[in-house]
C-alpha cells in the first residue's frame, strides 16, 4: 500500500538538528523526498547519509535563513533536482530569553531575523513555484509562546505571534492556487533550543523546566506527518500541542 506522503518533495529549514532532523528522518521513512537547509552542512550530510543508507532520498544545501539569497538558492536547487516542491517546512528558529531591562538588543535582532524574516524568506522563495504548480503545502513553526506571553520571553513570544499572523494571512491569500497552510505550535520539546539562552536567570528556569517536562522531537515529526497526510481537500490550519506535564 502506498503511503500518503510517498514521493512528496519536502524542503526543511533548520534541518541539521532538533525538530528539523527528527522530521526529515520520520518523513523519509514514509517515502518523502527530503531537501535539508541549515548552516551546519556536515551535520546535515550525516542525516542525508543515514536516510540514503535506509533506502530514502535526501540532499543537503548549506543555508542561512537570514540571507534571502541563500533561501532562494535552497528552493531553486530543490526544484532543479526534483522538478517541484510539495511541502515547505519553515522550521529554523531561535529562542533567546531575557527580561527586556537586560537590553540584549543583539539577541532581539537575532530572533527577528531568524524567526520572522527567515519564515518570510521561505515563503517568498517557494510561493511562486507553488502558485505555478497549483499545489503545495507551507508549514510554519510557531510555539506555545505564540499563544501566551511570558516574563523574559517578550521578544521571542512576539516573533512567534508574528509567525501565526503571517501564516493566517498567507492562508487567506493562497486559496485560488489550491495551496494548504499549517501553523504548528509546540510546547517544550527536547532540542538544542534552550541552549541559546545566555541570560543566567532565564537559562536556569527554562533548562530546569525542559529537563523535567520536555518530550522527544519525534512528537513534532508525527504532527507534520499528520498535517501532510490528509486528503487534498483537507487543510489542517493550526496545531497547538504540549507535553502533558506542561501547565503554561
Amino acid at each position: 500500500m502506498t503511503d500518503a506522503i510517498d514521493n512528496r518533495v519536502v524542503v526543511i529549514t533548520g534541518g541539521s538538528s532538533g525538530l528539523g532532523e527528527a522530521t526529515a528522518r520520520h518523513l523519509a521513512e514514509h517515502g518523502a523526498i527530503i531537501v535539508l537547509g541549515a548552516r551546519r552542512l556536515e551535520r546535515m550530510q550525516s542525516i542525508v547519509d543515514d536516510i540514503k543508507a535506509a533506502g530514502g532520498t535526501a540532499m543537503a544545501i548549506e543555508t542561512d535563513v537570514t540571507d534571502r539569497t541563500q533561501v532562494q538558492n535552497l528552493v531553486d536547487k530543490a526544484v532543479a533536482e526534483h522538478g517541484r516542491i510539495d511541502v515547505m517546512l519553515n522550521n529554523a528558529g531561535l529562542m533567546q530569553q531575557s527580561a527586556l531591562e537586560r537590553l540584549k538588543v543583539d539577541e532581539w535582532d537575532n530572533m527577528i531575523d531568524i524567526n520572522i524574516k527567515g519564515t518570510l524568506y521561505g515563503i517568498a522563495a517557494v510561493l511562486p513555484q507553488m502558485q505555478k504548480q497549483k499545489s503545495g503545502h507551507i508549514i510554519n513553526v510557531s510555539s506555545v509562546a505564540g499563544h501566551k506571553v511570558t516574563p523574559a520571553g517578550t521578544v521571542y513570544c512576539a516573533t512567534k505571534y508574528a509567525v501565526r499572523a503571517i501564516s493566517e494571512g498567507l492562508r487567506q491569500e493562497v486559496k485560488d492556487y489550491n495551496l494548504r497552510t499549517t501553523i504548528i505550535s509546540p510546547g517544550a520539546i527536547d532540542t538544542e533550543l534552550p541552549g541559546h539562552i545566555t541570560d543566567p536567570d532565564a537559562s536556569e528556569a527554562i533548562n530546569g523546566f525542559y529537563e523535567s517536562a520536555a518530550i522527544p522531537a519525534d512528537s513534532f515529526a508525527r504532527t507534520v506527518y499528520f498535517a501532510m497526510s490528509q486528503p487534498a481537500d483537507v487543510d489542517i490550519n493550526e496545531i497547538l500541542y504540549r507535553p502533558t506535564a506542561q501547565p503554561l
